[in-house]
């Protein structure tokens, strides 16, 4: 370690030029970086309605569709609407009234749930089918295409126009989220730190960081929306708290050797620290990666890995700037405006046993929140109401009462009879609008030859057929999940191979499959870091009780929501316990390491907590406070709730986990002190 950081000191300058010019390849790797908006392609493909959407669009030649919703037009103005919206590149069909019958025919002649279906009152719908996938680019493209064509009296709906709303509404943001993270840490810091200009330091370290981080995604092929807009700022607040340990470490040391021992000494100190401590922060991370719904993978991987830069940069980059900016950093120093903080650990050591009364009864509190905090797994839930895509889905609920559409894939083989059979059957279930496939349209009212040769090819390929759904009930909705439950049940009766798809079906098993991720996730988090803590402190009651009261933070701040009324996004209730746990276990191994040296040195208990508390109070609020500050302002100003809630849970969670950290595990380690010495390996003083 000594040549290494012997070797950082001595070349400095040459560690600054290639840090910045590795700046240009990581740029254009984030420029170049897609970025996909459609959290639904992140289920597992093995599952039905992953794979339909696949013979959807290989047999089909179609991967989406949008309803669009006229107001106040006269069938001519539909026609010529259909047809300038048939002429878009990536729209493959229009299906309307003339795509179910031959213009020659009457409307009323259709059968009367569709003629329902496709009018009511002043209203038309009509359906668009697109060539390609929800969120691929041509789709997108073509989506914002047909706004131009349309007026004001013209909504469209669908998946595709939520997405697309969602990507301008995330690009017009992020670049805020990074700005609001950056000033009030930077705030925080210059309050908080002794130098008035090392906060700025700090950031342009960690800043080159997360731009070599978010340029590298490249190889990953692309990320989410989610991942974009939380990489920077929670890289920007995990990693923080190493940049503070060099720099209070290097100040150390300057005080009695000159600048360049003094770092390379400092940078020893931290490597070994922080090395130890990051590999709980990216444990935390790499267990997001065990999730089925991939959203996890992606997320686990962008931030492990920056993790992982921040603690290069932390070593090589950081030092660099610090001995370059020397004079100037001793220029602008001042007194730090934190206060102290050494009365923490008398009072938590003065009143362990009122503490541990007081956390014993908002137990079962904590508990119940934590266990009833309310979830929405509807994506568009997360968006601002007065968006195009979101009216739109209100107009086609006001005017239509539909809410949804399923897609039927079944055997191309199955008899119109049978067929015919099915859709009544389905049409009797509570909710469902109509069911729309080409052995449904014709019947004893509308004769073979009145079909369009074009609507049987929209709707039956050689190996399958499609039928459409139409549901009154609520994507995410528990009416609709039984909706679903049952149309599968009466599909797999006539066809055992039938797949019903779209994004009701997807996201009833998004529900399933996210509880069960919850579990494993919160599993492999809490064992993972369980054992790492064992293997650090050599010790069976140590993990247990460290990991005991930060998930106490946890619980209470996952169990907010429940007692304010609000609703959380199903991601949040995943990876927050384990941002949480990975991020702030290092605050408790801090304190807990002083606190075993000086137990084994023979110092009494509570003057080996008070002492460890002492001297890491300031360190964990430092820490705390800018990891808060990086997300709080997110939080508060983000308009897509599932960015916000994230961020809002993180600030909140910081705060809880350093309160926990700072009272209670003070406590806990006197209480339990009897305990950890037996279980415990005397620690190298």
């Amino acid at each position: 370690m000594k040549k290494i950081s012997s070797l950082i000191v001595k070349k400095r300058m040459m560690i600054l030029i290639i840090s910045l010019v590795l700046l240009i390849p990581s740029v254009l790797g984030y420029i170049s970086t897609k970025i996909n908006y459609d959290l639904l392609t992140y289920l597992p493909k093995e599952i039905d309605t992953m794979k339909g959407q696949d013979i959807l669009k290989e047999d089909f030649g179609t991967g989406a569709f949008s309803m669009l919703v006229s107001e106040n037009m006269k069938p001519k103005e539909v026609s010529a609407l259909k047809e300038k919206i048939q002429d878009v590149p990536h729209v493959k069909d229009v299906i309307w009234y003339d795509s179910l019958l031959d213009t020659s025919v009457p409307m009323e002649m259709l059968p009367k749930d569709l003629y329902e279906a496709f009018n009511h009152g002043d209203a038309t719908l009509l359906m668009i089918l697109y060539d390609d996938t929800s969120s691929a680019e041509g789709t997108m493209d073509a989506v914002r295409e047909i706004r131009k064509i349309a007026d004001e009296r013209v909504f469209l709906s669908g998946m595709t126009a939520v997405l697309v709303d969602t990507q301008a509404l995330s690009e017009a943001e992020a670049p805020l989220y990074v700005l609001l993270a950056v000033v009030l840490c930077a705030i925080t810091l210059m309050l908080a730190m002794d130098s008035w200009l090392i906060p700025f330091v700090f950031l342009a370290s960690i800043g080159i960081a997360i731009v070599y981080n978010l340029g590298s995604n490249l190889f990953l092929g692309q990320i989410s929306y989610v991942t974009k807009a939380l990489a920077a700022v929670l890289q920007l607040g995990v990693t923080m708290d190493y940049s503070i340990f060099l720099w209070h470490s290097y100040e150390k040391y300057a005080e009695t050797e000159d600048k360049e021992k003094a770092m390379a000494h400092a940078i020893e100190d931290t490597m070994s620290s922080v090395i130890g401590s990051s590999v709980t922060t990216i444990a935390g991370f790499i267990a997001l990666c065990f999730m089925s719904f991939t959203l996890g993978l992606d997320l686990g991987i962008v931030m492990a890995k920056g993790v992982l830069l921040g603690v290069i940069c932390c070593l090589t980059v950081l030092p660099a700037m610090i001995l370059v900016f020397d004079k100037p950093l001793r220029k602008t120093k001042h007194k730090a405006l934190l206060p102290d903080l050494k009365g923490i650990a008398t009072f938590s050591i003065g009143h362990e046993k009122i503490v541990l009364i007081l956390c014993a009864l908002l137990l079962i509190p904590v508990v119940h929140g934590y266990r009833n905090t309310p979830v929405y797994y509807n994506l568009d839930s997360s968006l601002p109401r007065d968006l195009a895509s979101i009216q739109a889905n209100e107009k086609l609920k006001e005017e239509f009462n539909m809410n949804s559409t399923h897609m039927l894939l079944m055997d191309a083989g199955v008899e119109e009879k049978k067929v015919m059979e099915m859709a009544d059957e389905m049409k009797k279930e509570d909710g469902v609008k109509f069911v729309l496939g080409l052995n449904t349209v014709k019947g004893p009212l509308i004769p073979e030859e009145f079909v369009p040769e074009k609507l049987e090819d929209a709707l039956i390929s050689d190996n399958y057929q499609l039928l459409l759904i139409g549901s009154e009930y609520e994507v995410a909705s528990e009416a609709v999940n039984n909706q679903v439950a049952k149309l599968t049940e009466i599909a797999k009766a006539y066809d055992p191979e039938s797949m019903l798809i779209g994004e009701a079906p997807c996201t009833k098993d998004l529900i399933e499959i996210t509880d069960h991720d919850f579990n494993t996730v919160s599993t492999v988090s809490i064992g993972v870091i369980f054992l790492i803590i064992a293997i650090v402190f050599r010790s069976i009651s140590l993990p247990a009780l460290l990991v005991a009261v930060i998930e106490f933070g946890i619980m209470i701040n996952m169990g907010i929501p429940a007692y304010t009324g609000s609703k959380i996004p199903f991601i949040a209730s995943i990876v927050i316990g384990t941002i949480q746990l990975g991020s702030t276990v290092d605050y408790a191994i801090l304190i807990t390491t002083k606190y075993r040296r000086s137990r084994t040195a023979g110092v009494p208990v509570r003057k080996a907590v008070t002492d460890a508390v002492n001297e890491s109070a300031k360190s964990v609020m430092v820490s705390a406070l800018a990891f808060f500050a990086s997300t709080f302002g997110v939080g508060m100003y983000s308009n897509i709730d599932m960015i916000s809630s994230l961020c809002t849970l993180m600030s909140r969670g910081a705060l809880i986990s350093m309160l926990c950290v700072l009272l209670v595990l003070p406590s806990v380690l006197v209480a339990f002190d009897g305990i950890i010495t037996k279980t415990t390996l005397a620690q190298k003083v």
